[in-house]
């Protein structure tokens, strides 16, 4: 499972989410197409651009709840003091990239940032 965890300032528009999924899955040398899911975290909810960007994806957005946010936050490889205080992860892409995809998985790298928009790209243990 390959899975593109977002995070934004409020207010985005689904183009910089859209933009900034494009961006991190260039810098990996992947096409959309590999994405299984979108995720965000629970402070993010409200925020229509992800689930929007799913939709025009055909793919799931994940709202990932705070217990499983904290739980991957050690593996994490950016620090946002904002993230950290507000969503009290250092980074709300990375960990909820990680925390969607599962256990045994990993980044393949440090989020892309793209504007207002954070994305990191996880994927599951069993992946290639």
């Amino acid at each position: 499972m390959m899975v593109a965890g977002i995070g934004s300032r409020k207010g985005v528009r689904v183009e910089d989410v859209l933009a900034a999924i494009e961006t991190a899955l260039e810098a990996h040398g992947l096409a959309m197409t590999a994405l299984s899911a979108l995720a965000t975290a629970t402070l993010k909810k409200d925020e229509e651009a992800i689930p929007a960007a799913g939709r025009a994806l055909r793919l799931p957005a994940i709202v990932v709840d705070d217990s499983a946010l904290q739980a991957a936050s050690p593996e994490t490889l950016s620090h946002s003091d904002l993230s950290q205080d507000l969503a009290g992860t250092p980074s709300v892409s990375e960990a909820s990239a990680l925390a969607v995809a599962g256990k045994g998985a990993r980044l393949l790298g440090p989020r892309t940032v793209l504007g207002p928009v954070t994305c990191a790209i996880a994927i599951s243990g069993d992946a290639p």
